[in-house]
Formats: structure tokens, sequence, C-alpha cells
């Protein structure tokens, strides 16, 4: 079994969740409340955690977590919080549920809106309980993340960032993985390529968070683990190699983001439409992968290589090729974006947090030209 002592102590292999009940005695939680959603009920997963906890625990369960977290959720779940008495916290899905439970860590300790606890207002977020995470998909990475995605009840879809938000321990077993249908592990996997790359190309100077950037990128593209996991949601191997990526990608994006992620941010918070973030990021990657083309050509190069690609290949034909062949939409339009929308997502990207770490930042008519671009092509 791997341990991953980086941001925080990482427990890495199939069959890692049996470590739980240990883990929550040694971080001192005797009634944590598990953060998932409804969709892990109906298939079992909850049980399968909850029997992995055992009977020594008092568990109490928040499953109303939405596609896209949204702080009334997190004031639902704050209020089961304290009403039970919870002394920790268990993030228990994919980003969404992580993200959530992050908020909820947030919102049970710090009074007032929780808009008010965002980079740009400069206000440092304190200590939160304790929180473990553990992921069902590969591909957000959280679980290893200083970051929470949250719809503020302005409407706002603000990223959180703060070392006191990133999990204690998390506990990463593939086998929580085997049997997601084709279509989310695409998309949690295209989550997972676009960490890695955006982190590579953002400015910043950390060599060893964009080796781990590389090395996301040659598991699930140039080992093919991507494409057999998708084929076969029983492949243990691929399996697990998808879920190191993905923690890989949220390790190298201690770097930063870019644009790929101020847009997709910007689309996700239109409760209307019910986008899913990974979906969003490989459809807007090639898009803007041809926008960032010519701002580094070294890192061009080396992701070309990590991905198993000829010299001088066109990084973004090879994706919207990957997208297609594993199921994910063509374009925005497909998803349901429509021109109308796309004044307001060019406001929201212009102040996302991840706009700032772009290699080359888009101007307001370069995200409307990206916009269409992505709607289009």
């Amino acid at each position: 079994m791997a341990i991953l002592g980086f941001v925080n102590t990482t427990h890495f292999d199939h069959g890692a969740l049996s470590q739980l009940p240990g883990i929550l005695k040694q971080q001192g939680i005797k009634r944590p409340l598990i953060c998932t959603d409804k969709g892990l009920v109906g298939i079992g997963l909850v049980d399968t955690l909850r029997d992995a906890i055992g009977n020594e625990f008092e568990i109490t369960i928040y499953d109303d977590t939405p596609e896209n977290p949204v702080e009334a959720a997190v004031d639902d779940a704050v209020k089961i919080f304290k009403e039970a008495g919870c002394d920790g916290i268990i993030a228990f899905g994919g980003g969404s549920s992580m993200d959530l439970a992050k908020g909820v860590g947030i919102k049970a300790t710090h009074d007032g809106p929780i808009s008010h606890w965002a980079p740009l207002n400069g206000n440092p977020i304190g200590e939160i309980p304790p929180l473990i995470a553990i992921p069902t998909t590969a591909g957000t990475g959280s679980e290893v993340s200083s970051g929470s995605v949250i719809v503020t009840n302005e409407g706002q879809k603000i990223v959180f960032v703060s070392k006191t938000i990133v999990p204690c321990v998390a506990i990463c077993d593939p086998d929580l993985t085997l049997g997601l249908p084709p279509y989310l592990t695409a998309a949690t996997g295209m989550d997972a390529v676009t960490h890695c790359i955006e982190a590579v190309l953002t400015p910043v100077v950390n060599p060893p968070a964009e080796g781990v950037g590389y090395d996301g990128l040659e598991r699930a593209i140039r080992q093919g683990n991507l494409k057999a996991a998708v084929k076969d949601g029983a492949d243990k191997d691929a399996r697990w190699n998808m879920m190191m990526a993905s923690t890989e990608g949220a390790l190298a994006f201690t770097k930063g983001l870019g644009a790929v992620h101020s847009m997709s941010h910007a689309a996700g918070r239109i409760k209307e439409l019910k986008l899913h973030h990974g979906t969003l990021n490989a459809v807007i990657l090639p898009v803007i992968m041809r926008f960032n083309e010519g701002s580094a050509p070294e890192k061009f190069e080396r992701l070309r290589r990590a991905m198993g690609l000829a010299e001088g290949a066109d990084i973004a034909d090879f994706i919207e090729d990957l997208n297609a062949e594993i199921g994910l939409p063509r374009n925005l339009a497909d998803m349901g974006v429509t021109s109308d929308i796309v004044p307001g997502m060019v406001e929201h990207a212009l102040g996302d947090v991840c706009h700032f770490g772009a290699p080359r930042k888009p101007t307001a008519d370069d995200y409307a030209m990206l916009y269409e671009q992505a709607m289009t092509k």
C-alpha cells in the first residue's frame, strides 16, 4: 500500500477503505457526519462505507449533495452536523461531496455568508473540524487539494482556497470506482487530465508539482488507462492508475489552474443547465490549448512526450479525438449552452481565481470568442 505524505496523508490501494476505523480513532472522531449523495446511497456504496466503519462510531448522514454544491445545501448539512453533535466529517463521493464537506467545515466554525471567506475578500479561513476524504470517482483530486467550489446564495461560483480545508487524511481505494459507468469514468478522467495539463502550464515555478502533473498525464493517456477504464469498468489496474492520476492532478495544481477552469466554473454555476464540471473541462480544454499555443513551447513539448504524442503533434486535435472516442460531447451547444448566456459567463470567468493562473490571460473579448468556439467546434 502506498502512503503519500504531501499536503496530507493519503492511504492509497485496493482495499484501503479498511483503514478507516483506525483513522477515525487517530483523529479523535467519534460522531462523524458523512457528506455524500443519494446516487451512492442507491447503489449501495454508502452501505459499504458504513460496514467499513463498524458499530463503535455514531454515524450521521447527509445525502442531499447536489451536482454543483450550493450554499443552501451546505447550510442544511451544517444544521444536521450541529444538531447531531458531530465532531468530524467524512466526505464520501465525487468532487461535489468533497466540496460540500469542506463548505460544511467552514460554515460549522465560521459565522456569516460563505462568500465572506472567498480569496478575493482577504479573510483567512481558520481551522475546521477534522475532515477525512474518500473519493468514489477518479477525477477531481479534491481529497488532497486546498480548494472547494461552492455556488453562493448570490449565484456566484467561488473557489475557496486554504490549507486549513485540506482533508487531514485521504483514503483512495480504487475498488470504490469499479463499475463506475463509462460516461462518468470518461468525464471524471478528463477532469484529472485537465488538472495535470493546466497545472503544468501555469507560470508559477514549482518543478516538483509540475513533475507530478507529467506523471499523471503519462498514466492516464500514454499508458492508456483512461481508455481502458472507460472500456472495462472492472479493470482494476486501470482504475488504480486513474485514481493515482486524479490524485496527482490535484497535487500538481498547487501551482494553480487556468482559463479552462475559469470558463468551466462560470458555466457550471448556471443551475438550470446542471453541467458536469469534468465534462465542461473536457470540451473547453482543446479551445484553450489552441489559445495558449506559443505561450510555453518547451512545456507543450514535454506535455506531448508525457502523453505519448509525436513531436509537434496538435494537442488540441488529440483531445478532441479522445473526447469523441470515450463518448463525451462535441461542444458546449450539445450540452445546452446558448449564446445569450455568454456575457454573464464572461463576466464570471474574468473574476474567477483560476483566471489569474493562465499562461495567457484572456480579455473579456477573448473569453466571448473562446465560448463561441467551444459552442460550435
